[in-house]
């Protein structure tokens, strides 16, 4: 559930060569599923034409992996406390490598899915060992400057990962961009046998909710089944059947998250109306952004003549400011605080998807697609730190890894319905042959108006206090004081 916490088995120093190891095997890791992340997204017209897909089969390719990853990766995380983080890590490495040779022999759409729904396992093992390498490993002093280092190299991976797989795309074959992460991944495994010290694992696995990640990957499949086939086939008994079950599955997990004694997802932390609030901006300004993302990189290529490595630099300049910015916007934050940025910021993104309607035919990149992107880009590199920073600062310390772990949660999950969801509202679902463009257009003004409510979201639940940089503690009975106060989950059973 959340990282360990735990002291490690030999803590290492920062600037020493097994520090630097240790920290390179969790750059390549973590790095690894960010680049395959973003690189299949490219690569996705090219798959569509091999395969004889449409669509639907290339939302499957999309959804599959974030289906298992989303509702796996907080017990991937509680895995890493009770067997070690190491060892799950390693786990982790070995089988993404694995079932990503699986995905590049795979003959079929359906296959596809099915071996990107395995290697979504295996990412939830390694994302978050990925990360807690470095609190297992490095002493206190140490730990954030290792964070810091790992957070902007993993960065640079996700935009390299577009240009790497719209290039290798072009030059020689999609499949190639899965066959990518078996040598990164055997170097990976490695340098973490070589450098990263055995932590002590727990040993007990009774605080593994295994009934509620099953019973989360259920309903979230079901309802996402329902989305993206019942259009194509009409909505029939079976999409009825598998939306209704979803639902109910999703809300047996809500019922049995609030009975198990450690659970997946602790309600409890949702009792503070900041953490709440947060993760609600957080579901709905990355739904905009995942499946606005989704649907214009296929339109690029597939309506616009943009080549894979065309549409991957297309959207680079997001990325690019995300890692300028966003130094700058945390230091804005400290002094100002995080309500106008998160309330600033969507409105921005909004801005820069409603500018990129202006996608057609006859239209060149500065015209009609720099805008929106850089517009895109300013607006997300003022929320993304600040919303990072709240949903921390919104809970105790000993809930800190947990609440991180809940937010990229509900992250991968609002990519996995927006993927489903929007060419539905963008009328584009079911391979109906309707014109792709304007579909697009319809959905980004969809995108839009979300971003706009996350921004009202933002400026309703987060206080003006979150996120800046106090001198000093509050005194008892202060408002700041009462404002923490009130953002504190109670415990189990309180």
């Amino acid at each position: 559930m959340a990282t360990t916490v735990s002291a490690p088995a030999a803590s290492v120093a920062y600037a020493s060569p097994r520090g630097r190891g240790v920290l390179l095997a969790s750059i390549l890791g973590s790095g690894m599923a960010f680049l395959d992340g973003t690189a299949v997204n490219v690569a996705l017209p090219a798959i569509g034409r091999e395969l004889e897909t449409g669509l639907s089969g290339l939302q499957w390719a999309v959804d599959a992996y974030l289906l298992t990853l989303g509702s796996l990766v907080l017990t991937g995380g509680a895995l890493g406390d009770a067997w070690g983080q190491r060892r799950v890590f390693l786990l982790g490495l070995v089988a993404f490598a694995f079932t990503s040779v699986l995905c590049g022999l795979a003959p079929s759409a359906w296959t596809l899915a099915l071996f990107r729904a395995a290697q979504g396992m295996g990412a939830a093992l390694l994302v978050p060992a990925s990360l807690a390498l470095l609190r297992t490993s490095f002493p206190e002093a140490d730990r954030q400057r290792a964070v810091s280092t790992w957070a902007g190299l993993s960065g640079v991976t996700t935009a390299v990962g577009p240009l790497l797989g719209g290039w290798l795309v072009d030059a020689v074959s999609w499949r190639i961009v899965f066959f990518l992460n078996v040598p990164v991944g055997a170097l990976a495994v490695w340098v973490a046998l070589r450098h990263v010290p055995a932590s002590a694992p727990k040993g007990d696995t009774r605080g593994l909710d295994l009934a509620g990640a099953v019973t989360a990957a259920l309903g979230l499949g079901g309802v996402i089944y329902a989305l993206i086939e019942g259009p194509a086939h009409g909505w029939n008994a079976p999409a009825i059947l598998a939306v209704t079950g979803g639902a109910a599955l999703l809300a047996a997990f809500v019922f049995l998250e609030a009975r198990e004694r450690h659970p997946m997802l602790p309600l409890t932390l949702f009792r503070s109306p900041i953490f709440s609030g947060a993760n609600l901006t957080t579901l709905v300004v990355y739904f905009a952004l995942g499946g606005a993302t989704f649907l214009v990189v296929l339109a690029l290529q597939q309506q616009l003549g943009y080549s894979a490595l065309g549409a991957g630099a297309a959207l680079l300049p997001i990325t690019l400011l995300l890692l300028l910015l966003s130094p700058a916007v945390g230091r804005l934050a400290g002094r100002i605080g995080a309500r106008p940025l998160m309330t600033a910021g969507p409105l921005l993104a909004g801005v820069g998807l409603a500018l990129l309607t202006r996608l057609q035919r006859d239209g060149d990149y500065v015209g009609t697609v720099l805008p929106g992107v850089t517009v895109l880009g300013l607006g997300l590199a003022l929320t993304v730190g600040p919303l990072t920073a709240v949903v921390l600062g919104a809970v105790e310390d000993p809930y800190a890894g947990i609440a991180s772990g809940v937010n990229n949660a509900v992250a991968r999950i609002a990519g996995l319905l927006a993927v489903a969801l929007l060419p539905l509202l963008g009328g584009l679902a079911g391979d109906s042959g309707a014109d792709f463009l304007a579909g697009t257009r319809r959905a980004l003004w969809v995108s839009a108006g979300l971003c706009a409510v996350g921004a009202l979201c933002s400026l309703l639940t987060i206080p003006r206090e979150a996120g800046r940089a106090r001198q000093a503690p509050p005194p008892k009975g202060s408002r700041r004081g009462t404002v923490r106060m009130l953002s504190r989950p109670r415990e189990q059973g309180a």
